[in-house]
């Protein structure tokens, strides 16, 4: 465990809507103002999904391109720091789309989902073999670290397969998503089932999905975790019928860890702790 305490906002994800939270960032502005105003706030590191311009989720290599180069010009006239992960979620689309935009863009943090699961029991959120395979290696080969988000028990065991093939390299860094129906729930059953299992010298960062968010930041922070993550991708609400910023939730997560005794890292911090190679 690092001394220092890594927030990661997740801003906008692939479902939730403004109708849920109108502060949810859909369009490209709002997405680099938001990623400006959450690194203000603390968090080392913005995890990006993109909308097309009907709000709706893509993975759309040419779209991506655009707003990530958005993103980084607001940071740049900001004058802040913040580390971008950039979702390859979305099995819906190509293979192609979902890892187009790693070579064009050069993040520092890619998500890692190693695994297939009935999300929320609506979906197939589909990883394939064949995907997982290739996405190790264009992150390997761009030297764009894989945050392996852990969604249910048996992700565990595929991260420490594609890591004997060499598909993944050490040290590994874990992502717990608690609480999707379909998954894990969010408690500390969940946690303690995981957290053994996961290889010797990672890092490794926490969230729960909508009600579980505080319970798994308190469960995360209790159990020595490097990292927590939060944001409207996650819980739209601040407290029960409160809807929240993205900058809110990140507040309300240093508070929460400065009460239990953790400083937050700096971007700088969170790339030294993590061991993340800056491109750009």
């Amino acid at each position: 465990m690092s001394d220092k305490l890594i927030i990661t906002c997740a801003l906008t994800g692939a479902g939730t809507t403004k109708a849920q939270n109108p502060h949810v960032p859909v369009t490209p502005d709002e997405i680099a103002a938001d990623v400006v105003s959450v690194a203000k706030a603390g968090a080392a590191i913005a995890h990006i999904h993109i909308r097309d311009e009907a709000g709706v989720n893509t993975m759309d290599p040419e779209i991506f391109v655009s707003v990530v180069n958005k993103v980084r010009d607001a940071i740049a006239r900001a004058g802040v720091d913040i580390v971008l992960n950039l979702t390859t979620s979305g099995s819906k689309f190509p293979d192609e789309w979902r890892t187009g935009h790693l070579p064009l863009l050069k993040p520092e943090m890619c998500s890692y989902d190693p695994g297939t699961m009935n999300w929320a029991n609506s979906f197939v959120f589909l990883n394939t073999p064949a995907f997982l395979e290739k996405l190790g290696k264009i992150a390997q080969e761009l030297e764009i670290k894989p945050e392996c988000e852990i969604f249910d028990g048996g992700m565990i065991g595929n991260v420490n397969y594609y890591l004997k093939k060499g598909v993944l390299k050490k040290p590994i860094h874990y992502q717990f998503v608690l609480g999707v129906p379909g998954g894990m729930p969010g408690n500390i059953d969940s946690l303690a089932y995981l957290l053994p299992k996961i290889q010797e010298g990672s890092t490794w960062s926490i969230t729960g999905i909508g009600r579980s968010s505080i319970p798994m930041i308190l469960a995360g922070l209790s159990a020595g975790c490097d990292g927590v993550r939060v944001g409207l991708e996650d819980n739209i609400q601040l407290s029960k019928g409160v809807l929240g910023t993205n900058a809110q939730l990140v507040e309300q997560a240093i508070g929460i860890a400065r009460a239990a005794g953790r400083e937050i890292a700096t971007a700088a911090e969170a790339r030294e702790i993590i061991g993340l190679k800056k491109h750009v």
